[in-house]
């Protein structure tokens, strides 16, 4: 069966983040992710890790000025000693929090900058943070991202994240792909994943077009998760959507897979 974390950025919401933790355990789940853990101190986090049972399975880099718009710095050219220093700050709360894997935000490039400048210069953030996270035995991840959500985003398609992967030489560099975003931009889900497999560090999930729990819309994920289980897929499956109302009342979805597995 998919082992789920739970996505703490999205789910939980009417909590304060720290008292996310008990609910996501209280509910099950035996995983959690989020989008960052900065604004508390790593053993903070730890610490609700430990007291709950639960395994830290991902998390994002700093992603340069959240409130500006900024979502993400690696393919931005000139900010080098900035997205450096994010990669440590990133690893230093994996050594504490115990997450195998971190996600690097690519970027939204600025009006005026070259393409093929941003290439050059996400390829070499990326061996960057690689080397570096290798050094811990981590995951570097990196995530197509629909641009429906974040209008010029600088990573969008499969054949994209795996050309770069590709590009960057790094064994430790996988691709995150988030079907939400996949059904998106490309569609053909099933297909997708079987020829990209090799290369998929972690997965995400979240009807179309709603972003809620994946019991609806277009996309059918009773069979998408009967096929990660053929697979032999062994990486966390992460429910990153917006609950339709309370998050714990939104989860029959898993309840009813859990029971028929």
């Amino acid at each position: 069966m998919p082992r789920f974390a739970a996505n703490l950025s999205f789910m939980y919401q009417d909590l304060p983040f720290l008292e996310r933790f008990a609910a996501a355990a209280a509910d099950g789940f035996e995983g959690v992710e989020y989008l960052f853990p900065y604004d508390y101190p790593a053993e903070e986090i730890a610490a609700q890790l430990q007291a709950h049972g639960l395994e830290q399975a991902l998390f994002n880099l700093p992603p340069g000025d959240w409130s500006t718009g900024e979502r993400g710095i690696a393919c931005l050219p000139g900010r080098h000693l900035e997205f450096a220093a994010g990669v440590a700050q990133a690893l230093r709360y994996a050594e504490v929090l115990g997450n195998e894997r971190i996600h690097v935000m690519a970027g939204i490039p600025k009006s005026g900058m070259s393409p093929e400048a941003c290439r050059d210069t996400y390829i070499s953030n990326l061996r960057l943070a690689c080397a570096l996270a290798s050094e811990q035995g981590r995951t570097v991840l990196i995530e197509p991202i629909n641009t429906r959500d974040i209008p010029g985003y600088f990573l969008n398609r499969q054949d994209q994240a795996h050309a770069i992967v590709a590009a960057v030489g790094a064994g430790n560099l996988k691709v995150q792909m988030d079907f939400y975003h996949l059904q998106i931009v490309e569609g053909d889900i099933a297909m997708k994943y079987r020829q990209y497999q090799a290369g998929i560090g972690h997965v995400q999930i979240a009807s179309v077009p709603d972003r809620n729990e994946p019991d609806g819309g277009e996309i059918n994920y009773p069979y998408l998760f009967e096929m990660l289980d053929a697979s032999g897929y062994q990486g966390w499956v992460g429910c990153e959507y917006r609950p339709r109302a309370g998050t714990s009342a939104g989860l029959g979805w898993l309840r009813a897979w859990r029971e028929r597995h």
